[in-house]
Formats: C-alpha cells, sequence, structure tokens
C-alpha cells in the first residue's frame, strides 16, 4: 500500500460517524461472531473491517475486533498480532427495579429475576427444615380453609336452587360443613339399613291396638331401651305383648314375673320396678294414658330428657326437642356439630338445638342411630365406607374402648 492510499484511507476513518458499532448493535440486540485478527498480508479479499459490518449484513466475510478501530490499525501498520478473541456480546442498557429480596432486571424485551441469598438459610439446612415444619401446619390449614369455603359455596348454590335458602343459609353452625354431612348420611342410609329401622321404639307398639295402647307401649319401649340394643328391646316388647301390654295387665303381674320377661335388658331389675311405679301413676291420674306434654313425661320414674322428646314425636306426634341418645351424642362430637366437646348426651341436646334448624330436629334422631349403628360405629368407626371420610374432622380416629352405655 502506497502512501497515497493511506492518507485516502486515513480520510475515510475520519468521517465515519461517531455512532460506535456497539451502539448500534445494542439497538439491534445482535451478537458479534469475531473471528481472529489476521495481518494485513496474510488477510483475503473478503476481509473487512468492524464499521462495514452495519448495514451490510454479509456473513461470509470475515471481521475484525470491535476492539480495534481502523484508526488505530493504520496507526499500527503492519504490526498486527494474531491472536484469538472470545465472543463479545453487545448488552444492551439495564433497568433494575428492586422489591426487597428480589432484584428485576430489564435487558431488552427480557426480564431477569435476580434473588438476594439468605446466608443464614444457605449455613443451617436444618433451619430449613425448621421453618418448613413451623409452616406446614398453616399451610395446610389454609388449603383446608380454601377447599371448605368451596364446598361451602357449592351448598349455597345448591341450596338457592332448592328454595330452602331461607332455612339453611344463616345457619351459624360450628362446622360449616354439617348440611354436607346431613346429606351424606341421609344417602348412606337410604342404602344400607340399620336395626333401628325395623326393631326401634316406633316398631315396638302393636299396630292393631288402640291409640291409647299404642301411647303407653311406645313409652314402655323406650324406657326399656336406655342402654340396650334395640333387638333386645324388640324382643322384650314382644314377650310383654304376648301377655297383653296394657297398664292393667302390668300393674297385675308380678315383679318377679316382669323381671323374668324383661331379662336380658340392662338394668332389668331397675326398670321392672320404674314400669310399676309409672303404671300407678298413669292409672291414677291419666286415665291409664301418658301424659302430652314434655314436663309431666321427664317427672314419670325412669323417664329422661331423651326418652321424653322422642314419646312426644312418636306418640303425640309433637316436637319438642332434639332426642339425643348415645348415638346423637357420640356422631355430634365426632362430625363437630357441637361447639366444643360435650361429656353428656343432654349437653349436646342443648348445644345442637341453638343452631340446627327446628325442620331437622325430628329427622336427626332417626339418622344418626341408625348411621352409628352401621358405619359410624362406637369401636373402629367404618371411615372406609363413610362418605363424610374427606370432610369429618375425626376421621380414622382411634377408637375408644367400648363402653356398656354404647350398646
Amino acid at each position: 500500500m502506497n502512501a497515497k492510499s493511506a492518507i485516502i484511507l486515513l480520510n475515510m476513518a475520519k468521517n465515519v460517524k461517531k455512532q460506535t458499532l456497539a451502539n448500534k448493535l445494542a439497538k439491534r440486540g445482535e451478537v458479534i461472531q469475531p473471528t481472529e485478527i489476521m495481518s494485513r498480508q496474510n488477510r483475503a479479499d473478503n476481509v473487512r473491517d468492524i464499521e462495514d459490518l452495519v448495514g451490510l449484513g454479509s456473513s461470509n466475510s470475515i471481521y475484525f475486533s470491535p476492539i480495534r478501530t481502523r484508526k488505530q490499525r493504520l496507526l499500527n501498520g503492519q504490526h498486527l498480532k494474531v491472536e484469538p478473541l472470545s465472543p463479545s456480546r453487545v448488552v444492551p442498557k439495564k433497568n433494575k427495579m428492586e422489591e426487597g429480596n428480589v432484584t428485576k432486571i430489564q435487558m431488552g424485551s427480557a426480564t431477569v429475576v435476580k434473588c438476594k441469598v439468605v446466608q443464614e438459610a444457605v449455613d443451617s439446612p436444618i433451619r430449613i427444615d425448621k421453618i418448613k415444619k413451623e409452616l406446614e401446619p398453616q399451610i395446610k390449614q389454609e388449603l383446608n380453609l380454601q377447599e371448605n369455603q368451596e364446598l361451602l359455596n357449592n351448598i349455597k348454590t345448591e341450596l338457592d336452587t332448592q328454595g330452602d335458602t331461607h332455612l339453611y343459609m344463616e345457619v351459624q353452625a360450628p362446622h360449616p360443613l354439617w348440611y354436607i354431612h346431613l346429606e351424606n348420611i341421609r344417602i348412606m342410609r337410604t342404602s344400607k339399613s340399620a336395626p333401628v329401622d325395623t326393631m326401634g321404639c316406633h316398631r315396638c307398639a302393636d299396630s292393631k291396638a288402640d291409640a291409647k295402647t299404642q301411647r303407653f307401649q311406645n313409652l314402655v319401649a323406650l324406657m326399656l331401651s336406655s342402654q340396650t340394643k334395640d333387638q333386645t328391646t324388640f324382643e322384650a316388647m314382644n314377650r310383654l305383648k304376648d301377655r297383653t301390654l296394657t297398664p292393667l295387665k302390668l300393674k297385675e303381674m308380678p315383679v318377679a314375673e316382669l323381671e323374668s320377661l324383661l331379662h336380658p335388658v340392662s338394668f332389668y331389675k331397675n326398670k321392672a320396678k320404674y314400669l310399676k311405679q309409672t303404671v300407678e301413676i298413669l292409672m291414677e291420674k291419666y286415665d291409664s294414658d301418658i301424659p302430652d306434654n314434655l314436663k309431666e313425661l321427664i317427672a314419670l320414674p325412669g323417664v329422661g330428657p331423651k326418652m321424653a322428646h322422642i314419646c312426644m314425636a312418636v306418640a303425640w306426634n309433637k316436637i319438642t326437642g332434639i332426642g339425643v341418645d348415645v348415638h346423637v351424642h357420640r356422631l355430634s362430637n365426632r362430625l363437630g356439630w357441637v361447639p366444643k366437646p360435650t361429656k353428656e348426651p343432654e349437653q349436646t341436646r342443648v348445644a345442637l338445638e341453638k343452631w340446627l334448624p327446628f325442620s331437622l330436629w325430628s329427622e336427626v334422631n332417626h339418622l344418626f342411630v341408625g348411621f352409628g349403628q352401621t358405619i359410624c360405629t362406637p369401636v373402629k368407626p367404618n371411615c372406609g365406607e363413610c362418605l363424610n371420610k374427606e370432610i369429618c374432622p375425626s376421621a380414622n380416629a382411634e377408637s375408644q374402648p367400648k363402653k356398656k352405655r354404647d350398646r
């Protein structure tokens, strides 16, 4: 190259716009893929300077490093060194946004999220496990609340379509899914019969007897049913009806004979004594009939609140309260239908009557008794068969020792 050519190249270098190639490539977001720098003596005809890159778009040309400009190479003359170059990236301007331990960096159209590393957590894996264990109950509770809320919304929607909103929508129940519990128990009771369905107290009276005699027999059956299986009560009632079960016949029957007819009913001797005393009161005060109100029924020997409420419903077709026996008591506690655990059936009755709609009072005893006899049994409940197993607070709970009153 002669001196004239060198002067021309110098003038061309001066006329290059001040906007650098890096800025131009930054706007385009392209990556420079340089090769190695070659000496001028060995350059091929297709070798170009870096300034010629913008606008040419040729993939067959070889370019010099962006570090060196044409002017620098011309000034250095023939003293260019051959050296390998690593690819360099033209990085766009970064926009940072910091939010706590997270930094968002905007790079062109992409967003890079940079998280701050907590050294304390890195150095202590035991601490991480501890945090997980502490947060796990809270996470499960939030998930359960979310699932329960979804189920509750489904209940409300279903009630809207059935027109029962005015009965159940505003019920302040201890458990938000109580109505699903009830519906599932209805389904299970329909598909599986229980002893109470065929041998309950409402089935013990003689259907051929007059109304007054049937009411008396209903009362007798309820007095015998306390802490006794339905089958045992039903068989004892059949033996009594074979001797014509009326107040007069029962009054004339010797105590020993009555006891033998009642056996093996639980506490049959005490119940024989209560029956004798009750017959005397009924014949003297009620013309061999039974009282038609709750207060006077409870005043009879051996008659408790549970018997009185059920007797009013069965004998007089009047709903005065919920009949809570051991089954209703047990299930109400297992399902969370009471604000706090109760120890006695009477406590459960009071708690249930505070929130359970009145229209369900007559139904809940029969449903719960049969359900408690077949699936939610006192010992080893069959949670696997229960439709409420996913929403029951006591699902798969450890079985309690069987007590005599649970029979």
